[in-house]
Parts: structure tokens; sequence; C-alpha cells
């Protein structure tokens, strides 16, 4: 199920990429919303896919965060890599939240997302230029 509403900046929500054509990114993987709501674009967001496993090596455009509050499993890893690199702009209908763990005593299913702190946005705009190749632009931020 697709969300219902539009993620702000730095909340870690579900992409679903299936579809994508290798080398693409072609899972269900986390990523942060990096892209404001634009007019005439409401469909659309902007958004940098993370992954549990260390890049080898670490370039300019790979950004590590830490997150205070882990995702649920299986991306419970409180360690992420941010890949700057694969940057992309995905349909709204292809994020969704992340599943809370089922109660042991039924009740309705939890949902939640995660969230990327200021710091750590700053870091990934850096990221994003370097992996678009404007390196020289991360001056300006």
């Amino acid at each position: 199920m697709a969300l219902s509403y539009y993620p702000s900046i730095g909340e870690i929500v579900l992409c679903d990429y299936r579809g994508f054509i290798e080398p693409e990114m072609i899972k269900t993987r986390p990523v942060v919303v990096v892209s404001p709501r634009l007019r005439r674009r409401g469909n659309l967001i902007g958004v940098v896919p993370l992954s549990t496993t260390a890049p080898k090596p670490a370039e300019a455009y790979h950004c590590l965060i830490q997150l205070d509050n882990p995702l649920p499993a299986p991306f419970d890893n409180p360690i992420m890599w941010a890949k700057c690199d694969m940057y992309s702009v995905v349909a709204m209908q292809r994020l969704d939240r992340f599943k809370e763990a089922k109660q042991r005593h039924g009740g309705a299913r939890q949902w939640r997302v995660g969230r990327a702190n200021t710091l750590q946005i700053a870091a990934l705009k850096k990221g994003i230029l370097c992996g678009l190749g404007f390196d020289s632009l991360t001056i300006h931020l």
C-alpha cells in the first residue's frame, strides 16, 4: 500500500524499486526523502536509498547515517549507508511505511517511519552533488 501523505524531508520510508532495470536499484529498500513537495509535482518525490552494507571503498557520494531509533527488521542495523549516487525521483505509489512486528495479543498493525537529523540531511545534499559530479558546488551548502 502506498503512502497516503507526502513525507517530509528527512523522513525514512520504504521504496519498492522493482520494475527498474539493473544496474539500477531493483529491490525494496529504505530511502531518505530529500525533496520538498513541489507544485504540479505532487506524485513524485526525490529519494536516496539506504544500505546496511558498507561501501568498499567509501566515496564522497556515500554518507554514513547512524539512526537513533533503528528501523524494524530486516533493516534494524542502526548504521546505514546512503547511496547518494543512486538519487532518484520516484512515484509516491512506490513508497510505504515500515511494518512493526505483530503484537502478541492481537490488535491493529503498527506502522512507522524513520528520521534523518539536520546534520545527516546536510551530508546527504553534499553526497548527492558529488554523485551527480557537482563536487565543486558543495562549498555553497
